[in-house]
């Protein structure tokens, strides 16, 4: 099995490739070396010191002014975990909680953070061995980091709480304990700062991003080819797509996606022949400016991610070098929360976009039949999919209203201002799953018109891969139950491979 050495930074390629091959972790000899010699620094600094540091010493939040005797330090670290984790809501998936892991150790590998070699290194073994500690969707107001989510995390490094078991492939809920028992592991003694380390950070949000990022990634590649049938099914014209017209504006976004639609559609009969009319409505003729400016944002909140993943997010922070213990606000979510926002938004208009499409294919426009079915009257056809497809569109644009605009006073008014960082990466994940839903019900309706423009044939790249659909989702001829075909659709996005040879 290949590893992967936890070292200076982490990149989206590498996260792709440790979860697709699934990579085992190691700590590098240099990232060992700065977690020890941060560990060290704080044992002499506490040793025979009288000062008070906030989080290492001390109560937390509005308890900051409370002094803890150096005996009851451990005790203040495992209470800490204990009284934090209260999540509740919905499991998380968990690949989003082994991105958790994954980013979780990330962080406390700079060395900053105070903590004990062996618990980060237990943290390896729980990513390595899949022991999945079993977190919860709400509790979290994205600062002071992610709270609940994060004590959930790693109350089983303690043999508390819960996790998911990986038997024989089979995925089960057992204790904390009992999981440290199957791997012959003993329970962490956590010393001084260290449960503050653990739970104070943003890797919930920061999971969630790059789950959504690579999900909306993927997704962003279906619009453009699942919107190209839609263009030769809809017998549109292709200069609103000729690299001039993009070249003069040069959004990288719309450069691209104007050159993507162009090779999906090259050679295609339908493209080529003589159209009667002289424009296409915005759905199809803006695609370039539309799905563009989406993958500009992604571009974007991949940077954001980026910088967030490869950085030290727990409070307070210790720099051995400088002789300095700082207390701080890298925990707070701000960043993260507005750029799920604007993921979110940037998602919800590919839905936005496609629904249109959707709405124009069955309109009995261009030589189609009314709602894409041969009868229609006897048969209803797919005039009801697009009722479908609004109301996931409409759903969106509801979850668009952003989080990161909202706050809420908390701990006594010591933390006064919150991100909601939390709230905009669950509904960000809400917003693409209803965005693969409706790009699935534009496939149904865009493949079912290209049948009606026969004897003419799209591009050779799309008919075959509209043969490979048509084994999962036969072409309708009279009305059957469409929920089994929607599904089937959804079904067929997740398995297709986008990357297949014209």
């Amino acid at each position: 099995m290949e590893t992967y050495e936890i070292t200076n930074q982490l990149l989206f390629d590498d996260i792709i490739a440790i979860i697709k091959l699934k990579k085992q972790l190691k700590l590098s000899t240099l990232v060992k070396k700065k977690i020890t010699t941060c560990r060290d620094y704080l044992d002499k600094k506490m040793s025979g010191n009288d000062v008070v540091i906030y989080g290492i010493n001390t109560g937390f939040g509005s308890l900051c002014n409370t002094k803890i005797s150096n005996e009851d330090l451990e005790k203040l670290q495992q209470n800490l975990l204990l009284s934090h984790a209260c999540g509740t809501g919905e499991k998380v998936n968990r690949e989003i909680v082994k991105l958790m892991l994954l980013l979780k150790i990330q962080s406390l590998s700079y060395g900053i953070s105070g903590v004990q070699l062996q618990t980060v290194e237990r943290l390896v073994e729980f990513f390595n061995f899949d022991i999945l500690p079993v977190v919860y969707d709400q509790g979290s107001l994205g600062a002071s980091g992610d709270l609940a989510p994060l004590a959930h995390l790693c109350l089983p490094l303690l043999g508390l709480g819960e996790v998911w078991s990986n038997s024989n492939g089979q995925w089960a809920i057992i204790s904390g304990a009992e999981a440290l028992q199957k791997h012959n592991l003993q329970p962490i003694k956590l010393q001084s700062k260290e449960g503050l380390a653990l739970i104070n950070g943003t890797q919930f949000m920061a999971a969630y991003g790059v789950a959504c990022l690579l999900y909306a990634q993927r997704l962003s590649l279906w619009a453009d080819k699942i919107s190209s049938i839609s263009i030769d099914a809809f017998d549109c014209r292709t200069e609103p797509f000729h690299p001039a017209l993009h070249l003069i504006r040069h959004h990288k976004g719309q450069v691209q996606t104007a050159q993507e639609i162009l090779a999906c559609l090259q050679d295609s009969q339908i493209a080529k022949q003589k159209k009667e009319q002289v424009q296409d409505p915005y759905s199809f003729r803006c695609i370039p400016q539309v799905h563009g400016a989406s993958k500009d944002a992604m571009d974007y909140v991949i940077n954001v991610f980026t910088t967030e993943i490869n950085s030290v997010t727990d409070n307070p922070n210790i720099f051995p070098d400088l002789d300095l213990i700082i207390s701080g606000g890298n925990f707070h979510g701000q960043t993260l929360a507005l750029s799920l926002d604007f993921l979110a938004i940037a998602c919800a208009e590919l839905g936005n976009i496609s629904e249109r499409r959707t709405f124009q294919l069955i309109s009995g426009q261009r030589g189609l039949p009314a709602f894409l079915v041969s009868n229609p009257g006897l048969n209803s056809g797919l005039m009801i999919p697009q009722y479908t497809a609004a109301s996931i569109v409409s759903q969106n644009k509801q979850l668009c209203s952003p989080a990161s605009v909202d706050s809420i006073v908390s701990s006594n008014g010591q933390e006064d201002h919150v991100s909601m960082g939390a709230n905009a990466a669950t509904k960000c994940l809400r917003v693409i799953n209803n965005l693969e839903k409706i790009l699935a019900i534009e496939l149904l309706n865009a493949s079912q018109a290209l049948e009606f423009r026969r004897p003419l044939k799209t591009s050779p790249y799309l008919e075959g891969f509209i043969a490979d659909y048509r084994k999962v989702v036969p072409f309708i001829s009279e009305d059957r139950a469409l929920y089994i075909d929607i599904e089937n659709s959804i079904s067929f996005l997740r398995t297709e491979n986008l990357i297949k040879e014209a």
